[in-house]
Order: C-alpha cells, then sequence, then structure tokens
C-alpha cells in the first residue's frame, strides 16, 4: 500500500490526507454508534494525530464518554458527515469516522477487532477470529 491517501467527506467540502495505516480498525456496537451509523456498529479508524491532514471547515459537537471523559466530534457542516471524534485530554491519535475513497485503500479499513459487543445487536454474527471486547477495552497503542 503507497501512501498518501486522500478522501472527503460526502459534499467534498472537507478533505484528509492519511500518510500512514490506522493503527487499529474498530467495528464499535455501542448504542451511541449505532445511532451515529444508523447500523448495527459503526467504523472508526484509530490513526496516530500526526499522520493526518484535514482541510475544510468542520463543526464540533461533544458529550460525555461512559468513561467520564469528554468526548469531541467534528463533522462537516455542509453534509453532516462524521469526520473524526476524540477524547480529551487524548491527542495522541484521533478516531476516524470516514472510509478512504480510493478502493485500493478500502482493505485498510476493515475491522480487525469488535468493541462494545455486550449490547450488539442480536441479529448480527460476529466473524470468526477477530478480537471481541464486551465493553471499551485499554488499547496501548
Amino acid at each position: 500500500m503507497s501512501f498518501p491517501i486522500q478522501a472527503t467527506c460526502q459534499c467534498g467540502q472537507v478533505s484528509y490526507q492519511l500518510n500512514a495505516a490506522p493503527l487499529k480498525v474498530l467495528a464499535c456496537h455501542c448504542t451511541e454508534c449505532q445511532k451515529l451509523s444508523t447500523s448495527a456498529y459503526s467504523i472508526t479508524a484509530l490513526v496516530a494525530t500526526k499522520d493526518i491532514e484535514f482541510s475544510g471547515e468542520m463543526k464540533e459537537w461533544s458529550r460525555i464518554a461512559d468513561s467520564g471523559k469528554n468526548n469531541i466530534a467534528k463533522f462537516c457542516p455542509y453534509c453532516g458527515n462524521r469526520i473524526y471524534h476524540y477524547s480529551q485530554p487524548d491527542d495522541a491519535f484521533i478516531k476516524l469516522k470516514l472510509k478512504p475513497v480510493e478502493p485500493r485503500a478500502a482493505v485498510l479499513f476493515e475491522p480487525n477487532v469488535h468493541v462494545w459487543v455486550g449490547s450488539k445487536q442480536s441479529w448480527f454474527t460476529l466473524p470468526l477470529g477477530v478480537e471481541t471486547h464486551t465493553a471499551q477495552p485499554q488499547f496501548k497503542l
């Protein structure tokens, strides 16, 4: 895989350049991610902050997570696409929500761990051999 990889939000107003592979790719089954994705889970790529560059205007929304940390979401104010989120005071990595638009890069965003499976939809079958966690694990990155 060669880098950088380019991608945009749905309307194209926000773009990013990913300069290295994600550290991990999560399929999150928490109820908040189910709301966000309007599906059984959402995909989140943990990306080192130093490895990504953004362009375009973004708005911000935040909520207090179950951990007690402030979870801040950045999104496009025009199409509403969630771009990324992060938890204060952690700033070494972000939780990227967009997939790349380049087909060659799609494999980078295949989940290698499923989290919050304690609240997953009953009809969803977890893939065999993939790391799972009942709630939010503490990752050593």
